[in-house]
């Protein structure tokens, strides 16, 4: 339970930030214990935000995130640019590979999927739009990683690391030996290090060029297909070149 917030505003932020990958759906009662909120004031709260559409209620009578709170968030400029610009290269890549596509940015110490592509024969992932990982924990984030201020590695590092799978690289030094790895190939292939069902090649999105990291693009194939992943670094590789040559160009254009 965490320290009821003090303001309004508090209370609202509050009860929106119990709405995450894995409490996507929550009733009344969760959203109080979870906020330590009063269930009398939660209710208050949670009536207004449904009133405003950033709630919605379900039939059996939990409540998850309303589709004017997504309308604002689709807007956020960092990403939409990024989204407008990247998603024709991510549908060819898409159309030549049939796999998993995903775009990524870097939150602090998280990365956050910005976009995704997937058929109905992609291999189910634990990973969807709007969800956050721990930035090591991914292919997609030890790309972001690698590229980050070097505050942000060390905090990184320095932390306990989870193994998500019992093939989860964890060791620091070795990490640090795989960032070096990632900066000099400029593509990572995670074996395994998230789900024991899937490997994911990564690559990062610039700004241009050779401008800064801006994203990381990645394709995720079921482990069972890791034999492809050589075949797919080209076609990642030029998809991410085109989009970053864009955003450079967008970026001059702005200038």
């Amino acid at each position: 339970m965490s320290k009821s917030p003090s303001t309004a505003a508090g209370k609202v932020l509050e009860i929106l930030s119990t709405f995450d990958r894995e409490h996507p759906s929550q009733t009344l009662s969760e959203i109080a214990q979870r906020t330590g909120l009063a269930l009398s004031t939660a209710h208050r709260v949670v009536a207004e935000l449904a009133a405003w559409g950033a709630l919605e209620r379900a039939e059996d009578g939990s409540w998850h995130v309303g589709l004017r709170l997504w309308e604002i968030a689709s807007g956020c400029p960092r990403t939409q640019i990024l989204r407008d610009v990247a998603l024709p290269f991510m549908q060819d890549l898409y159309e030549a590979t049939h796999e998993n596509i995903q775009l990524a940015v870097r939150e602090g110490t998280e990365l956050v999927f910005v976009e995704r592509i997937a058929g109905h024969r992609s291999v189910q992932l634990l990973t969807m739009v709007g969800s956050r990982f721990p930035i090591g924990s991914t292919g997609m984030g030890r790309v972001l990683l690698a590229h980050a201020p070097r505050d942000i590695q060390e905090e990184v590092l320095e932390a306990p690391l989870r193994a998500w799978t019992p093939h989860t690289e964890t060791d620091p030094k070795a990490l640090r030996a795989q960032l070096d790895r990632i900066r000099r190939e400029q593509i990572m292939v995670s074996d395994r290090q998230l789900s024991e069902d899937t490997v994911a090649v990564a690559t990062p999105v610039r700004i241009g060029r050779s401008g800064p990291v801006s994203a990381a693009l990645g394709i995720v194939v079921a482990a069972r297909s890791a034999n492809r992943t050589r075949s797919l670094r080209e076609p990642l590789l030029r998809a991410a070149q085109g989009i970053s040559d864009e955003l450079g160009r967008r970026a001059r254009t702005a200038a």
